[in-house]
């Protein structure tokens, strides 16, 4: 009984005493060794008492059994006393290791969707700084697509060189076409030679149309920076890698624009301008929106535009001052891109969503514990992200494409390919609305500086508005909407441009400006509202790609506005009725795009495939693949 209390006791301390893996823990050849020493002890002490008890040898069998239960009982009894205290504390100690192993094997593994939403907080303090820092990038963006407004603007006006055969006396820009009557060297400019490239290389009479070119290049050069770019971003680079790039090249080509020595250098390094900056707005508008929580992403995709219509209020500030050498504001736009990649853009943070796609959670991990910090709050210690399956990990530990994933990409997936067809002619017509109203402000007679100055802060409301629409009204319905308007603002303009051809010069100047402001601001509703909408139809993994060949159908659309904008000079009703016949059409096929309001944001186009499929399937949403 007192080896059985003695074992129940020891079992209860320190574990079961017959655990081979404790009793290996602890040498089992030394235990062993232990055991025979006791065993011949034992049976000495058999054999001396059988000499002792000779008389007693033809005992019963059921006596012996007694006696060799009693041994086995000794022997353990000499086994738990020479292991309990180190078993006690082995046994402890595997305890806290099964523990900390549960633990470990208890990880929670949540999206970057998820830890955003439940962890860091939807829109915080960091995310607040993030955005702005990023979107600071738009005001060059801005500026550099802006600048021939006033770079290769029409001057103001003409007048007759003293002791010439020029009799007229002079005239404004309505007038410039008596020009092409006069002898050269009989007349001037009255800003000087050097006020506009129009001006400076004669770009007037058979060479109008040269002054188009320039921009034109330069929206050609920004549809095969966006391709370039965007490809770049998300499968090499990362938004903020490109984003640098892109700043850098921007200064680089702007400040050599100023040193052009005629129109054909000066229109192929538009070109390259334009290939430059094209990386600034897809990278920043996504390096923003990946950031935040879904019910911000529409909000902080207007923010960035804020900052464009900044950088489009700024021309005029920059543009007066120098209105007699157009070289310097271009040497004065080249100069901000540069500050920001050297001294601000290090402060920003990569995509976490972009990280986790190219395999490099821990790097994403990091980031949103630093977001968190900043919020003021804390990620859970055995918070893992998880992976996409667009990789696998191959023998040697890198991370590769996985072989379903390889064989899909945009183009290659029937429903991605359709969305991003129609998003492109929608697009098209947006861009060459927007661009277009924006550059067709010298047909409306009025004052350069005051006109674009108005049109930049018309831009204002307009973000604001479409903030407040994107925070409960659907995407198509917000961007169909704006487009109606514009188009038919642009249709009523008509009326005022044939009193013009009448004769009737200012009789309707402010009424035309009124009509053209509101075209304006609903072609800027539908312009921004296009870049948030193309962010929310498409994964992570082509995310920038698609927003890439967006913009190049923008940028399509812009290059061909300047032609419209020359053509407009001969007949401006044909430039307006174009204008909003195109806006319009764009409105009509947006119908055709899902609605994305409240979303998620997916990762890979498989999973974005089978999770919409089972939405559609489940509630019958109307987010179905390719509708």
């Amino acid at each position: 009984m007192e080896i059985e209390e003695e074992i129940g006791k020891l079992t209860k301390n320190g574990g079961s005493v017959h655990n081979p893996l404790i009793t290996m823990k602890f040498g089992e050849e030394e235990e062993k060794q232990r055991g025979f020493k006791e065993e011949e002890e034992i049976q000495k002490f058999v054999k001396e008492d059988d000499l002792t008890h000779k008389g007693l040898a033809t005992a019963e069998c059921g006596e012996k059994k007694e006696t060799q239960k009693f041994v086995k009982k000794d022997r353990s009894l000499y086994e738990i006393l020479a292991i309990s205290r180190p078993a006690k504390e082995e046994t402890q100690n595997l305890m806290k290791k099964s523990l900390n192993q549960i633990e470990t094997e208890a990880k929670l593994e949540l999206t970057v969707d998820q830890v955003v939403e439940e962890y860091v907080g939807s829109f915080g303090l960091s995310q607040l700084l993030h955005v702005f820092l990023v979107s600071l990038a738009w005001i060059f963006d801005s500026q550099n697509t802006l600048v021939t407004i006033f770079a290769d603007a029409q001057p103001e006006a003409w007048r007759c060189i003293i002791n010439t055969s020029c009799v007229n006396g002079g005239g404004d820009k309505g007038d410039a076409a008596a020009v092409c009557r006069l002898q050269p060297g009989t007349w001037e400019w009255t800003g000087g030679r050097a006020s506009s490239t129009i001006a400076e290389w004669g770009l007037v009479c058979d060479r109008k149309f040269l002054a188009a070119l320039p921009a034109s290049l330069f929206f050609f050069g920004s549809l095969l920076g966006s391709a370039v770019f965007g490809r770049l971003a998300d499968a090499f680079l990362g938004r903020k890698r490109t984003v640098f790039i892109s700043c850098l090249l921007t200064s680089t080509t702007a400040f050599l624009t100023s040193l052009s020595p005629n129109i054909w250098i000066y229109a192929l390094l538009r070109f390259a301008n334009g290939f430059a900056r094209s990386g600034i707005g897809i990278c920043c508008l996504v390096l923003s929106t990946e950031a935040v929580g879904r019910k911000w992403r529409g909000q902080v995709g207007q923010y960035g535009f804020f900052f464009f219509t900044a950088g489009f209020l700024s021309l005029p500030l920059i543009a007066y001052p120098t209105r007699t050498h157009w070289r310097y504001i271009y040497r004065i736009i080249s100069f901000l891109p540069l500050v920001y990649s050297l001294f601000i853009l290090p402060f920003v943070s990569e995509s976490p969503r972009w990280l986790v796609v190219r395999g490099r959670s821990k790097e994403a991990l990091e980031v949103l514990k630093e977001y968190a910090r900043l919020n003021g709050k804390k990620l859970p210690a055995n918070l893992t992200l998880s992976e996409p399956s667009i990789f696998r990990v191959d023998t040697d530990g890198e991370t590769a494409l996985s072989k379903s994933e390889a064989k899909m990409d945009l183009w290659t997936t029937k429903w991605a390919a359709k969305r991003m067809i129609m998003l492109m002619i929608s697009g098209f017509g947006a861009g060459f609305v927007y661009y277009g109203i924006q550059l067709n402000v010298e047909n409306l007679n009025s004052n350069l500086y005051l006109t674009v100055a108005l049109n930049a802060m018309i831009e204002i409301p307009a973000v604001f508005l479409g903030s407040v629409l994107l925070s409960f009204a659907n995407r198509r319905l917000v961007f169909s909407g704006s487009a109606y308007v514009a188009g038919v603002s642009c249709i009523v303009c008509i009326i005022f441009s044939i009193g013009r051809e009448n004769g009737d010069k200012y009789g309707r100047r402010w009424a035309q400006l009124g009509v053209e402001a509101v075209g304006f601001m609903a072609a800027s509703t539908a312009f921004d509202v296009l870049y948030i909408y193309c962010v929310e139809l498409f994964p992570t993994n082509v995310r920038n790609f698609a927003v890439s060949m967006m913009r190049q159908a923008l940028m399509l659309g812009a290059s061909i506005a300047p032609l419209l904008v020359a053509l407009g000079r001969v007949s401006p009703s044909l430039s307006f009725l174009i204008f909003g016949t195109l806006s319009i059409f764009s409105g009509v096929l947006s119908l055709w795009l899902p609605e994305t309001k409240n979303a998620p944001l997916y990762e890979t186009l498989e999973q974005q495939e089978v999770e919409e499929n089972l939405n559609f399937a489940s509630n019958d949403s109307g987010l179905e693949l390719g509708s």
